[in-house]
């Protein structure tokens, strides 16, 4: 069996993996890390949860071993697709290269330029980065690629799902060609093979496992549940959920909640919370401090619930997470591989659990057609009944008071009559004698206008002057254009029209 101390590894390197509790390396591992070591591009395809951070990150601590970093010019790049993935990536690091004077910097949204800016004058061996925050680094003149030696893509197709495509064929034209190049990924689209024929040489490709394939350390069911209401079906759905929570009983620790929309999401959270679960949102309308504090809450164990987008289901590196609930069946097959790999990692038993409406079977035949099984199916909770309210059709939306042209208002004006324009109302009698006389207006008292009313009086009397004079002007300039004769189409015909054309004996 190979061991971490056979893979030609830095000492340092080999004491802080050590340090760390680790021995052997996983397949991904063991078969990259060596052709890496070597320096060839490397093209790695792995399930979720195997270990490929550290398939890039321990070969690159060990190959900058050597070198000094210059100011504004990285030695090594690193590109993630989203902000989780990428502060991951910098804690593997930190972890690894902790006996080593590497430095790093981190480019995230969410954190101040000028932050960025310090470390990166400074100098820094490893830049881990999301492709926008580094282009807009680059394009503000406080980055140079030219110094790259070493450019890993994590997650290469979820860059291509996430519209990353140009920034990624712009950052590659930035860098050196004699780089080296590092694919990573779970899945391997089959558009991504222009790019990898693009911008990687002869690579070593290595796949442990097969495409799209699940751990076998993970326990799947799929709960499918019939709404008897399709207007209430996503409060059943929530009913059930937390019937398959408490059914899962002490089990259940912790666990990962997947939406597909961001706002189903958001009323989620807040419904679990209501009926007394420990549970957070996390997507990427949120700010980067509260994503952060919320994953750091996950981790640490102070927060039961995560409930999130699939802005979380790739790259979150939490070993000990219990289970994973898909409240909706994911429309892009590929998530659902990342999704249960939540779960099950570092040769952990996890659950996975999906909850599915006849609605979602397209969904799920992609599915299964992607991982090539059926998903097993499992039993609603024998004490599980719907609620009266989840039965009866939602509340209307009342209009707020007070606004007229809400819904009610123009109904009301609707059945309101209507009197036709030419008719007149009647006119009450009035007795002459009951009339009280007006008051006769009391006169304004006189005074002498004050030196700067008289001064403004003047500039008025010039300013009407002179547009008295402008508008004189304008009718004499109105006049002669009356009187003055029409040329052109009219009476006049120019010289050049009434010249006859030579015939050819003329000529």
């Amino acid at each position: 069996m190979t061991k971490f101390t056979d893979l030609k590894l830095d000492a340092r390197v080999l004491q802080a993996i050590a340090e760390a509790g680790y021995e052997t390396p996983t397949p991904i591992q063991a078969g990259a890390i060596p052709h890496a070591l070597e320096g060839r591009d490397v093209l790695g395809i792995a399930q979720t949860g195997t270990g490929k951070t550290a398939s890039f990150t321990l070969p690159m601590i060990t190959l900058l071993g050597r070198g000094r970093a210059r100011a504004r010019m990285p030695r090594s790049l690193v590109l993630a697709p989203t902000r989780e993935l990428a502060a991951q990536v910098a804690e593997n690091f930190d972890i690894y290269a902790k006996h080593t004077k590497l430095t790093k910097a981190l480019l995230i949204g969410g954190v101040s330029f000028a932050d960025q800016d310090k470390l990166i004058d400074r100098g820094v061996d490893v830049l881990i980065a999301t492709p926008g925050r580094l282009l807009d680094h680059f394009e503000r003149g406080k980055l140079l690629l030219t110094g790259v030696q070493i450019m890993v893509v994590d997650e290469a197709d979820r860059m291509l799902d996430m519209g990353f495509i140009p920034d990624i064929e712009r950052i590659f034209q930035l860098t050196p060609f004699t780089r080296q190049t590092l694919f990573f990924s779970a899945t391997m689209a089959p558009e991504i093979e222009r790019i990898t024929n693009t911008f990687l040489h002869a690579p070593a490709r290595i796949e442990v496992a097969r495409q799209a394939t699940t751990s076998e350390t993970i326990e799947q069911r799929l709960i499918e549940l019939t709404p008897t209401r399709k207007d209430q079906s996503s409060k059943q759905k929530r009913e059930l959920l937390r019937a398959l929570i408490n059914a899962e009983g002490d089990s259940c620790t912790n666990a990962i909640l997947f939406c597909n929309r961001k706002s189903e999401v958001d009323i989620l959270a807040k419904s679990l919370k209501t009926h007394g679960f420990d549970a957070a949102p996390i997507h990427g309308d949120l700010d980067q401090s509260q994503r952060t504090k919320t994953l750091d809450g996950f981790r640490d164990g102070s927060l039961r619930f995560l409930v999130a987008s699939d802005v979380a289901a790739r790259g979150l590196d939490i070993p000990q997470v219990s289970h994973v609930f898909n409240f909706d069946v994911p429309s892009h097959a590929e998530d659902y591989v990342h999704r249960i790999g939540r779960t099950g990692r570092a040769g952990r038993k996890g659950v996975a659990i999906t909850i599915a409406t006849p609605a979602d079977k397209k969904f799920l035949d992609a599915i299964e057609s992607l991982v090539k099984r059926e998903i097993p199916r499992g039993a609603i909770p024998e004490d599980f009944a719907l609620s009266d309210a989840a039965q009866k059709p939602p509340r209307p939306r009342t209009e707020k008071p007070g606004r007229e042209g809400g819904r009610r208002g123009r109904e009301d004006r609707r059945e309101r009559p209507v009197k036709p324009h030419n008719e007149v109302a009647p006119m009450q009698a009035l007795d002459v004698e009951q009339i009280e006389p007006c008051p006769e207006p009391e006169q304004p008292k006189t005074r002498e206008p004050r030196r700067e009313d008289r001064r403004e009086d003047r500039r008025e009397e010039r300013r009407s002057e002179r547009r008295n004079e402008g508008r004189k002007g304008d009718d004499r300039r109105d006049r002669r254009r009356d009187d003055a004769p029409v040329i052109g189409m009219g009476d006049h015909v120019p010289d050049f029209l009434l010249r006859g054309l030579k015939s050819s004996e003329e000529v």
